[in-house]
């Protein structure tokens, strides 16, 4: 009788089935939540991004107007949207109409970190502009105050001489006012 041997594998090849399981494995593997993968990385958490840059984009909109005026239907409309932009890192925005006593706060949107720059789709229009008579306004002066409470310098604005724009143009800039409610700083100035 002949004895009949396992046919022959060239070396390095593994069976079928062996490779199978190994490629399910792998896909398997691939499939798994990044947390079951590796135990020192934590879920994403939306970050608001670093003051300094909120500061540049107020900086940047200085010229062109941090608020707009406009003309519309028997009124006058003041625009707060390019400071509305930035609503996630400022604390509040004061203002004031003809003077610069800044006696009034405009109400700040809520921040949302995944989008940090949107502004709310909400039917309030009560945080986008202020609604005042023809003409009330022939000034008004307008200071940002940030997240960790420092102020911005004071920009008083006027509106622009094309009457059918909407669009602001600078009439002062006023250094930013010590405030009684302004934190100090931690060490003394040299």
């Amino acid at each position: 009788m002949i004895a009949l041997s396992p046919p022959h594998r060239p070396s390095g090849r593994k069976p079928l089935s062996a490779s199978l399981l190994l490629a399910a494995t792998l896909l398997l593997a691939g499939s798994l939540p990044v947390g079951a993968q590796e135990e020192d990385e934590g879920q994403y958490q939306a970050q608001i991004p670093d003051v300094a840059i909120y500061k540049a984009m107020l900086d940047a909109n200085k010229q062109t107007g941090w608020v707009q005026f406009r003309e519309f239907a028997g009124q006058q409309l003041i625009y707060f949207t390019a400071l509305q932009s930035m609503h996630c890192r400022l604390k509040e925005v004061r203002y004031s109409i003809n003077s610069d006593a800044l006696d009034k706060t405009f109400p700040m949107a809520e921040c949302d970190p995944e989008l940090p720059f949107n502004l709310p789709s909400d039917d309030s229009q009560n945080w986008l502009y202020l609604n005042l008579k023809p003409g009330e306004a022939e000034t008004i002066a307008v200071q940002a105050v940030w997240d960790d409470g420092s102020g911005s310098e004071i920009v008083v604005y006027q509106p622009c001489k094309n009457p059918e724009a909407t669009c602001a143009s600078i009439k002062t800039i006023k250094k930013a006012k010590k405030r009684s409610d302004e934190p100090s700083p931690s060490t003394p100035a040299r």
